[in-house]
């Protein structure tokens, strides 16, 4: 609501402007007819401090008109920012899955910034029609045979804005869903650097870069040869009748037919009609780039998350203790894909059924590809089955609140992901509030608390960008301090020995087997040592559970279980 009051007086300060300026052309004709002509020294100093009001009056109602526009436009801009990164963050893991992350950088800057734009240009632009209705009727007032001079060709300005408008729409969609591309090749450039830097593949990026750079080149020369192609004739137009008005009204000043002040007045309004009427290719420019950006922004918005709250969410026991159920649980990453083909067949979960005891730990065992990560994400409704159930302490997790499911799972990913930020801040992730005491205890259960007191700043220590400056075993053991900081219910480890030195293994599953104790475990693993954790072990195949029991009986009696880790053993 304020907002709207706030552009209000952008527009009443728009309304101003234009009395002052539409005010100075009849100040000028005063003093030359009354103070030049007249040879009244009076007269003309009278009129003279009238115009420098006047311009006064002029410069102070800009200055408000464009502060109370930018302050609208740079609201309404941080708004949507702040709106679309909310929606961003609440769309689900399928949404982010195919979403290129260079896209949605593209539209959360360069498109709300083409939205600021126009918006800084409405009271500019309700001031210009303003100027232009009454500086008309001002003309038809003063002369209305050189009024019509100064306006005949003004119909055709509408009929070319819109043949302009029409040429410019394509292509300035065009140019901001290559600039969205761009910027993916940059966001990807960056991200993978290392990966790049080690295969030595720069060249090959940069001519990714060159190839989409030419893109977004001949899309912008192509709206600029548009712009090239109408501006002129737009701006053109007005002048001709202000040559017109000078021609016609020149021969009656000579023939003394009307007074010179009129003359000059009269071509001063007409100046004044140039920009009000040139407005128009300027405005529909940035208007279609802003209706095209305002579309790319709706496209994302419009995207509603098919993981969502229910209505009446239920709340888990206080008491539980993290029981896990998996019951007849089907899922595929296409089930919301009604074109899919055969989508029995790309089940990766295909009646699941899984009882994980509270308090204990089990190891997801298997082949590449039968599901082991997919439980892990399903646990904490990162996507939703297709069929079945999976309930925690008796309650289905669809019942449940997201926020209040997630609080009471802790997860270590595969892929270590750290934040630019302090140590500190990084394993209080997920409860910032927390203090230092339960900071350094997380720590020193996850293993790394010695290190960090080493530091020089300590816990106040900034890390490099995703950790990289860290080893790969000091990033898994500060994501398994952030993972049990809000100390939950149930640990979700998916292959967190995965990027550790072997020769490190072992302090890492030191770690990993003091923050197991007394919380529900899922362990997703390859290496033996690892799986050796875990109280039971899952077989895994076809998305269905062959065979459970401890690691040292399914090596006696499940065979594909002793061959997959004498594989797995040569492999690494």
């Amino acid at each position: 609501m304020i907002r709207r009051w706030i552009m209000l007086l952008a527009v009443v300060s728009g309304i101003g402007w234009m009395s002052a300026a539409v005010s100075v052309p009849l100040l000028i004709q005063g003093a030359i007819d009354h103070g030049i002509v007249s040879r009244n020294k009076d007269e003309l100093l009278k009129w003279t401090v009238a115009i420098l009001c006047a311009g006064l009056a002029q410069g102070t109602f800009v200055g408000l008109r464009r502060y109370f526009a930018f302050l609208v436009s740079y609201s309404v801009e941080a708004d949507l920012r702040n709106r679309l990164f909310s929606h961003l963050q609440r769309l689900h893991f399928a949404f982010h899955d195919r979403i290129q992350t260079g896209q949605l950088m593209s539209r959360s800057a360069s498109d709300l910034t083409q939205i600021q734009g126009f918006v800084v240009l409405v009271p500019l632009t309700i001031a210009n029609i303003l100027i232009l209705i009454s500086v008309t009727a001002v003309l038809f007032v003063e002369n209305w045979r050189l009024a019509l001079l100064a306006l005949a060709l003004l119909p055709i300005i509408p009929f070319m804005a819109k043949l302009f408008s029409a040429k410019v729409f394509p292509a300035s969609m065009s140019l901001q869903r290559e600039l969205g591309a761009l910027a993916e090749i940059v966001e990807e450039t960056l991200s993978g650097i290392r990966v790049i830097k080690g295969f030595g593949t720069e060249s090959h990026q940069e001519k990714k870069l060159k190839d989409s750079s030419e893109k977004v080149f001949g899309n912008a020369l192509s709206a600029g040869r548009i712009r090239a192609h109408y501006g002129p004739i737009l701006s053109f137009l007005p002048l001709i009748g202000l040559a017109l008005v000078l021609a016609y009204g020149g021969t009656q000043v000579v023939n003394r037919t009307i007074p010179l002040g009129e003359l000059t007045a009269f071509l001063l309004y007409v100046n004044l009609l140039i920009a009000p009427l040139q407005l128009p290719a300027w405005i529909i420019g940035q208007g279609q780039r802003a209706v095209a950006s305002a579309q790319r922004v709706e496209e994302l918005l419009a995207n509603l998350s098919t993981i969502v709250d229910p209505i009446n969410p239920k709340q888990f026991p206080r008491n539980g203790r993290g029981e896990i159920r998996f019951s007849d649980a089907q899922f595929s990453y296409h089930h919301d894909d009604e074109h899919s083909p055969d989508l029995e067949q790309n089940y990766i979960l295909n009646k699941f059924t899984l009882n994980v005891v509270p308090g204990s730990s089990i190891a997801l065992v298997g082949p590449t590809g039968c599901g082991k990560t997919t439980v892990a994400r399903l646990i904490p409704r990162f996507y939703d089955l297709s069929s079945g159930r999976i309930e925690i302490d008796g309650i289905d997790i669809t019942k449940v609140s997201l926020k209040e499911l997630r609080s009471i799972i802790g997860i270590v990913f595969e892929e270590t992901f750290l934040f630019s930020d302090t140590i500190r801040a990084n394993i209080a992730f997920a409860d910032p509030r927390a203090s230092i005491d339960k900071v350094m205890k997380a720590a020193e259960l996850a293993g790394i608390a010695e290190y960090i007191e080493s530091l020089e700043d300590g816990y106040d220590t900034v890390i490099g960008e995703r950790g990289f400056s860290l080893s790969g075993g000091q990033r898994q053991r500060l994501a398994l301090a952030r993972a049990i900081i809000s100390e939950p219910r149930i640990l979700i480890l998916d292959d967190a020995t995965s990027a550790v030195d072997p020769t490190k293994e072992q302090e890492i599953l030191g770690a990993m087997r003091q923050v197991m104790r007394g919380r529900t475990t899922i362990i997703i693993a390859h290496r033996p040592a690892t799986i050796a954790l875990a109280d039971q072990v899952a077989y895994m195949d076809h998305g269905k559970v062959l065979a459970t029991g401890t690691h040292e009986e399914l090596l006696e009696r499940f065979p594909p279980y002793s061959d997959l880790l004498v594989t797995k053993s040569s492999v690494q």
